[in-house]
């Protein structure tokens, strides 16, 4: 099965849902970064959150959101557009452990800040910012969406792994109440949220989207979008070339007579682009 997501209305249409699967998303940036299962975690869980808030914007509205993280997991910067994601963590091989065994992402992520900039294709881009309350990424993004746009929400985010750091399953969801939602709506979602399966749970047991809003509802909500969700990586050796060319004919010069050549490689894929010697002078000679 792809991953994919779907969205709900719920409660007279005046609750959002957004729940998804992306299993070969966080096993896609597994095989790329070769990540430890800390860090496997950290990053799982917030290309699944990412991927999830894209489909939350209009087609083309643009992602970038940064955990500045100063646990050992380090920095996480992801992009995500109409449900297509990529990302990284700063530190791929991390394993930090509870001493009955189970993975402490809180502490390997730790404090810092979540900083979200939105191209809306209006006339600059849009920030917003707030700190990291927990580590746990799932509360973290909570508290975001009440603090930063003030959305009352609800985040859960699990990513199942074997004892081998294996992928087994990922997903997560995103409840939003919009304005004019009746405030009885908002204690039974309060009330059904404290007695649901956890989200980690749900995507243990292999939950579907729509199970997992059948979950939070209790079979009360109308499906009104499904959308395929990957990994995609959008580099291109003509991008890697414009940035060369961006770094000005010295230094390209410079790099030209000490190395002869230069290598760069994707933070997001880990494709590498080669420029040998011949190509570094076409590229001086088109700085300006």
């Amino acid at each position: 099965m792809k991953d994919y997501l779907q969205k709900a209305y719920c409660m007279n249409q005046t609750v959002r849902i957004y729940a998804a699967i992306t299993t070969d998303i966080v096993k896609e940036a597994k095989s790329i970064f070769n990540l430890w299962p800390s860090s496997l975690q950290a990053l799982g869980r917030t290309l699944t959150i990412s991927a999830i808030m894209s489909c939350t914007y209009k087609s083309g509205e643009f992602l970038n959101i940064k955990l500045d993280c100063d646990g050992p997991v380090g920095k996480i910067t992801v992009e995500a557009t109409d449900g297509k994601v990529r990302g990284f963590c700063q530190n791929p091989g991390v394993l930090l452990q509870y001493n009955d065994g189970r993975l402490n992402i809180e502490h390997a992520v730790g404090a810092g800040t979540i900083e979200v900039v939105k191209d809306l294709h209006m006339r600059a881009p849009f920030s917003s910012s707030c700190e990291i309350v927990s580590g746990d990424i799932a509360q973290d993004f909570t508290y975001y969406f009440a603090k930063s746009e003030q959305i009352p929400s609800s985040v859960g985010l699990g990513v199942s792994i074997d004892n081998e750091g294996n992928v087994l399953s990922a997903g997560g969801f995103l409840i939003q109440v919009m304005p004019g939602c009746k405030e009885e709506y908002i204690k039974a979602l309060e009330e059904r949220l404290k007695t649901m399966k956890p989200c980690t749970e749900m995507i243990k047991e292999g939950y579907n989207p729509e199970e997992i809003i059948n979950e939070i509802t209790g079979g009360d909500y109308e499906i009104l979008e499904t959308k395929e969700l990957k990994y995609e990586c959008s580099c291109n050796r003509e991008r890697f070339e414009k940035g060369l060319i961006s770094l000005g004919k010295d230094t390209l010069t410079n790099i030209l007579n000490e190395d002869h050549k230069v290598e760069i490689t994707c933070n997001f894929c880990n494709k590498k682009y080669n420029f040998n010697e011949d190509e570094l002078k076409e590229l001086i000679f088109k700085c300006k």
